[in-house]
């Protein structure tokens, strides 16, 4: 597939690592034709610098991710879990509260 086309790509997001024992950060997205070209793609434009030594690269159409419209329930904290408030626990000695 020529470079022209490159629009009719398959959309990869990439996930880089900083160094090793770090969670993996969004980095941002390339487009490439296959797995084995976008990790090659994700490499030339987010570690160009050596910012990585370990590169994830994910079909952007395999990631579920909330909408706008949820908002509002979806984000909404369990109220049957009270157990999860802050007041249950004693704070320790020398942390300051921040209210």
């Amino acid at each position: 597939m020529s470079a022209e086309n490159n629009t009719q790509w398959k959309l990869w997001e990439v996930f880089t690592q900083k160094k090793s024992g770090d969670p993996h950060e969004h980095a941002g997205s390339v487009r490439a034709p296959d797995a084995e070209m976008a990790l090659t793609n994700a490499r030339d434009v987010y570690s160009r610098r050596k910012e990585a030594v370990n590169i994830w690269v994910v079909p952007s159409e395999c990631i579920t991710a909330s909408t706008p419209e949820d908002m509002g329930p979806f984000f909404d904290p369990a109220n049957d879990k009270v157990y999860r408030n802050p007041n249950f626990y004693k704070t320790p000695d020398g942390i300051k509260m921040i209210s």
